[in-house]
């Protein structure tokens, strides 16, 4: 009946039934697993360079753009003026070039006849060159007004998916360098990176395996990575290496590394959590069912039982899953019997007798 408390039953004069086996003993590729969430490799905000009315949005909130794609329209008309007024200007100081040149060309044969003083010859000489060289600011006012109002069409620097705007039409937007508004920011999908923070026990072991020449270093050659998101089951997505940091972080003691995937499909977003398996290498792995691993507060334990059908509780530490079982990093031997059934019940516990029967520890079929 729900709710009535058990009896507790003597164990049986020969112990209690569990049945036991040695660790699976197996050449293994190791992929080390973490949790991480995947970045844009570029993310930008797009900002006006000038200031004005927006008269336009061109885009559609939270919709794929294209580099170059039209995003949004500033007021023309103050910019068109500009350019107009620098397009006189510089017919203005083409004509005093021209006058110049030709005060310059009939001067230059008196001088040479001394009707004409060299001093009035040189000072002719000078506002030509001041002439010229007004032409060339004139010229260079005009290239800078038709700038500013090309940038009056605001255009996506990169392809990616684009927030929502952030400014309506018939709002004032200030281009200046260090105030300028935001208008809306862009995010690119493909490629998209995964970033993961590994351990500094992790970051040893590499090094010890790269020395051993049995895996080669992420930061010179990019080591695949596989990963699968919250609602998957299988790693069905797959990357490499392209970057790790130049040092761990002290405060938590963590390396970090980015992995590089491609994301035709667009599934893989900015900002999503992940698992990702990286290669870790070719181990001789001692696996055992993740049901006969126990939780002691901090502590992962496996029940082993003694020469004396004694259990012992074997703290160890714990790899990845590898064909339905978990690989043990350290704290087995290859001789240890371990409980693989008959775990559940609350009388096997450290120092309790069992009648052991010898059972065998499979991978998972495929």
């Amino acid at each position: 009946m729900i709710g009535t408390p058990s009896v507790a039953q003597a164990p049986p004069p020969g112990g209690l039934p569990v049945t036991v086996a040695p660790p699976l003993q197996k050449r293994i590729t190791q992929w080390d697993e973490y949790s991480g969430r995947f970045e844009a490799v570029e993310r930008v905000e797009v900002r006006p360079r000038v200031s004005g009315f927006i008269e336009q949005v061109h885009f559609k909130d939270g919709s794929m753009v294209k580099e170059g794609d039209l995003l949004f329209t500033i007021d023309k008309r103050v910019f068109a003026i500009a350019v107009e007024s620098a397009q006189a200007e510089i017919a203005r100081q083409d004509a005093q070039v021209k006058f110049a040149l030709a005060d310059v060309a009939r001067a230059e044969p008196l001088a040479a006849s001394k009707v004409l003083s060299e001093q009035v010859y040189e000072q002719r000489k000078a506002t030509l060159s001041q002439a010229q060289a007004s032409l060339m600011a004139a010229q260079a006012a005009l290239k800078s007004a038709e700038l500013n109002l090309e940038w009056t069409e605001v255009r996506a620097p990169i392809s990616g998916r684009i927030s929502d705007k952030k400014v309506d039409p018939g709002n004032l937007v200030a281009g200046d360098q260090t105030g300028s508004t935001l208008l809306a920011t862009i995010v690119s999908l493909d490629p998209i990176h995964f970033v993961f923070e590994a351990s500094e026990a992790d970051y040893l072991r590499y090094s010890r395996l790269r020395l051993r020449g049995e895996r080669v270093s992420s930061r010179d050659t990019p080591s695949p990575v596989r990963a699968k998101l919250a609602d998957e089951t299988d790693w069905v997505h797959n990357g490499v290496m392209d970057f790790v940091d130049n040092a761990l972080n002290e405060r938590s003691g963590t390396l970090r590394g980015r992995a590089i995937f491609d994301n035709k499909d667009g599934v893989l977003t900015p900002g999503v959590f992940a698992r990702a398996g990286l290669f870790g290498g070719e181990i001789d792995a001692l696996l055992v069912p993740d049901a006969s691993i126990v939780s002691d507060q901090a502590r992962k334990i496996v029940f082993t039982v003694n020469a004396e059908n004694v259990v012992t509780a074997t703290p160890v530490t714990l790899g990845p899953i590898h064909e339905g079982l978990r690989v043990i990093r350290t704290g087995l031997k290859v001789e240890d019997r371990v409980v693989i059934d008959g775990i559940a019940n609350p009388a096997v516990r450290p120092g309790a007798k069992v009648a052991p029967t010898a059972g065998e520890i499979k991978t998972a079929a495929k």
